[in-house]
């Protein structure tokens, strides 16, 4: 063995050494553990709402209404990045994960103002997925308004 295979097989074995050991198989269960738990949660609000007589599209509302309320008050709170460091993307996925990305810069960043602050930094993240929803949704609109 020359000395540069030599060479690459030590530091091959000090990345590996250093590397910390992969964890994505438990945070995939995480991640689905927590994930799945907003969404039960979600499910529990909805049906009681709907056994309260109220119509389908206002249960949905105001059970979207309650989640969002629910994930501003945890981000607030402190509470909701605990559970995103735990759950990783489980928590980001539903309704509440989109609430904590407008809400989390807001707090962050309200120091600066409300329009520097809060106004300008509160959709530094969610302000991609607004912009490509609402665009997506402008040009679906408009083919099914043509073709119809």
């Amino acid at each position: 063995m020359d000395q540069s295979e030599q060479t690459k097989q030590i530091y091959g074995e000090m990345v590996k050494a250093a590397s910390p050991p992969s964890t994505t198989a438990i945070n995939c269960v995480k991640a689905f553990l927590v994930g799945g738990t907003i969404c039960a949660i979600g499910q529990i609000i909805h049906n009681v709402l709907g056994s309260m007589g109220l119509a389908k599209d206002d249960v949905g509302l105001i059970t979207a209404v309650i989640l969002i309320v629910a994930a501003t008050l945890l981000t607030a709170l402190g509470l909701y990045c605990r559970l995103g460091n735990f759950a990783c993307a489980g928590s980001i996925v539903p309704i509440t994960g989109f609430a904590n990305s407008i809400t989390a810069p807001a707090i962050e960043f309200k120091k600066e103002g409300l329009i520097m602050g809060i106004g300008a930094k509160m959709f530094i993240i969610a302000g991609p997925v607004l912009v490509y929803g609402i665009a997506t949704s402008v040009i679906v609109g408009l083919i099914y308004y043509f073709v119809r």
